[in-house]
């Protein structure tokens, strides 16, 4: 299938030099950002389907059986 986009000038001088960085096509680089982006939009949609199905008790829940450990260090808030 072959699409059409209109492309700024801009990201396509950036879509070159990485294309030139990497040994590879602009065709590539934009087919890798564009199922890079689709991507995190599933995983978005994912999370969002996911969260509208949780609630507050469970949660709750859960957590009560969480350890009363400190943190491992680096993960602390």
């Amino acid at each position: 299938m072959i699409i059409q986009a209109s492309i700024p000038d801009f990201l396509v001088r950036q879509a070159e030099e990485v294309a030139r960085r990497e040994g590879i096509s602009v065709d590539s680089v934009i087919s890798i950002a564009l199922s890079s982006q689709v991507s995190a939009w599933k995983v978005r949609d994912s999370f969002e389907q996911r969260a509208v199905r949780g609630n507050r008790e469970d949660l709750a829940e859960i957590l009560s059986h969480a350890c009363d450990a400190a943190p491992v260090p680096g993960d602390e808030m």
